[in-house]
Order: structure tokens, then C-alpha cells, then sequence
């Protein structure tokens, strides 16, 4: 929590100019050491879970049913990675040459991580706006702003927060895995240079998604400031004479701040630093664990699913709904 705490100020409006990073842990640790841990309530528990449990299951879930309803093949998954690449002639059939194939293998390539990352953000980003406001600010500004339920339960920046989600799962789930299929040396694979090279790829990931991130960042300052420059104010006197509840303009976000920090508003190398000690131990070790260890368990899992769905065969081979099971 501390680290995340410090990447969200440090890609916010709150911080800038000299000293990032010492600022950034000043707001962290403002209302004492404990404080990033007491903004964290029951949303932030589940969407954790959701978000480091399921989403690799998710990007799987779309990828397949879109390959499956265009005809073309889905990613390279588990133990894919680690075969050698297919041959150049495999790859000159017709089919695969067809403009009709390819415009559906593209269409599904963009579309599967559009809709898992949308799917991330639906789950944590309401979460992870509390971690950043405080329970009870975000309980105030829903109130003034009065959202549909559906608006409610997406929260605020949700665009920009779907949009370095969607960045970071073709990282994790598009780019690493074709990469390393094609490209990475076949006598150097095996899990543990899997592991580094996603790890390798987040960190390039995260120099794309980190400018999202201070979008998002910006954005939450903007919906709360009348000046949009977050903690511009130095006392809470002054923060509530300007605080207020809006909607989000995004145009206006980025015209305020690169007026006021220029290009650094949305990427500096202490920016990514932070967002890197906070999300590549886990997202960047995500490759290697769902190409590697989430396989080992697949095929268990899949037998029960086949069990509970197509019942139990009998001597004729059967099931008990009389469906012959292959």
C-alpha cells in the first residue's frame, strides 16, 4: 500500500517540479505511518483478488471465444512458448495470406485485451479511486455528483484507468507471449528466462501506461480542485475554500497540465520508477505465471467442468443425458 500510495501521487497533480519522490512520500505518510493502509475497505479486498486471481482467466475467456467465433487461432499459451517458432513456409498458406483472415486475426487481437482491461477496471478502478481519495471524500463526491448507478459502481477517471489496463494486458498477454515465441532464442527458453523477460516487457509497458496513469491521476485531482492543481492548496483550510465535485473533462486535464508541467505532466523517469516498484512484482511476473504455472492445474479443472456439465458416462459411453462425450 505505501508503494501504491506513493506511484498514485506521484503521477497525480500533486506533486511536481524538484523532489518527486520526496513529495510524494510526504502525502503518503502526511496522517501518520498507518495512513495508506486505512483508506484500503472491503471493495479494495475483492477487487484485488479479481484483478491478480482471474484476469489472466478473463484475457483467456475473450481470446478464445473471439478466435473461435472469427475461425482464426488464439494466442501462444503455456507450453506453445517454449516450441520452436513455425517454419516461414508454414506460414505462406493461402489462408493465412487471405485479407479476410488477417483483418479477423487483427480484429480479435485488439479486440481481447480491449475487453479484458475494460473488464479490470470495471471490477477495481471504483476501488482504486477510494484508495486514492479516502472513503469518505469519494462517499462526498458521489453524493454532489449525483451518477446513475452504473456510473457509480465504474467511479470516476474510468476511461483513463481502462485505457492503462487495456496497454498493460497486450503487454502481458499479446506482445510478451508472440516476442518470446518468435524471437527469443530457442536454446535460451525455459521458465526462468520467461520470468525476466516479462519482466523486461512491463517495464516497457509501463513507460506507455504510466502516461494513462497520470491522466488518471490528474483526472481525480481536476474532478475535486477548482483549479485542477491538486495540492496547490498547503493547508485543509485552503483545500475546502477550493475543493468541489465535477465531471472529469479530460481535454481540460491535459490543457491545465501541460500548461503548468509541460511533458513532464505525464511522464517523467521518476513517474515510471514509482509505478514500476508498485506494479512489476506482480504484473510483470503475470506471463510467467500464466504460461507456466496456471496450465498445471488446467487440465483438473476442465475435468470437473466436463463432469458437472456433460454428467457421468455409462457403459455405452455415454453421458446421462444421452450425448456421446469424444
Amino acid at each position: 500500500m505505501p508503494l501504491e500510495k506513493i506511484a498514485l501521487f506521484m503521477n497525480s497533480s500533486q506533486v511536481s517540479g524538484k523532489h518527486q519522490f520526496a513529495q510524494s512520500i510526504k502525502l503518503t505518510f502526511q496522517k501518520g505511518v498507518l495512513s495508506p493502509y486505512r483508506v484500503v475497505g472491503p471493495a479494495s479486498l475483492v477487487a484485488w483478488f479479481m484483478q491478480y486471481s482471474v484476469m489472466g482467466l478473463a484475457f483467456q475467456f475473450f481470446d478464445h471465444a473471439l478466435s473461435k467465433a472469427l475461425g482464426v487461432a488464439p494466442v501462444y499459451y503455456g507450453d506453445e512458448l517454449m516450441e520452436p517458432p513455425p517454419p516461414p513456409s508454414s506460414s505462406l498458406s493461402n489462408q493465412d495470406h487471405d485479407a479476410t483472415h488477417q483483418i479477423k486475426s487483427i480484429t480479435k487481437t485488439i479486440l481481447a485485451p480491449i475487453l479484458a482491461g475494460s473488464l479490470e477496471s470495471t471490477v477495481a478502478n471504483r476501488a482504486e479511486v477510494q484508495r486514492y481519495y479516502g472513503p469518505t471524500k469519494l462517499a462526498t463526491i458521489e453524493s454532489h455528483l449525483k451518477w446513475n448507478p452504473a456510473a457509480r459502481f465504474c467511479g470516476p477517471a474510468f476511461l483513463s484507468n481502462a485505457m492503462r489496463n487495456v496497454i498493460m494486458c497486450n503487454t502481458s498477454f499479446i506482445l510478451t507471449p508472440i516476442t518470446y515465441k518468435l524471437y527469443y532464442p530457442q536454446e535460451k527458453k525455459s521458465q526462468g528466462s520467461l520470468f525476466w523477460f516479462g519482466m523486461g516487457m512491463n517495464f516497457a509497458g509501463n513507460a506507455v501506461a504510466i502516461t494513462q496513469q497520470a491522466l488518471w491521476g490528474r483526472g481525480l485531482d481536476y474532478a475535486v480542485y477548482a483549479d485542477g492543481a491538486g495540492a496547490a492548496a498547503s493547508s485543509s483550510a485552503a483545500s475546502s475554500a477550493t475543493q468541489v465535485a465535477r465531471n472529469i473533462s479530460y481535454s481540460q486535464v491535459i490543457k491545465l497540465s501541460l500548461q503548468k508541467d509541460g511533458p513532464a505532466a505525464f511522464f517523467t523517469v521518476p513517474k515510471w520508477a514509482s509505478r514500476i516498484l508498485m506494479n512489476a512484482p506482480v504484473q510483470g511476473s503475470l506471463p510467467w505465471f500464466y504460461n507456466n504455472v496456471l496450465p498445471l492445474g488446467e487440465d483438473s479443472v476442465l475435468g470437473v467442468v466436463r463432469t458437472l456439465y456433460y454428467g457421468k458416462k455409462n457403459e455405452n459411453g455415454k453421458n446421462e443425458n444421452g450425448c456421446a462425450i469424444s
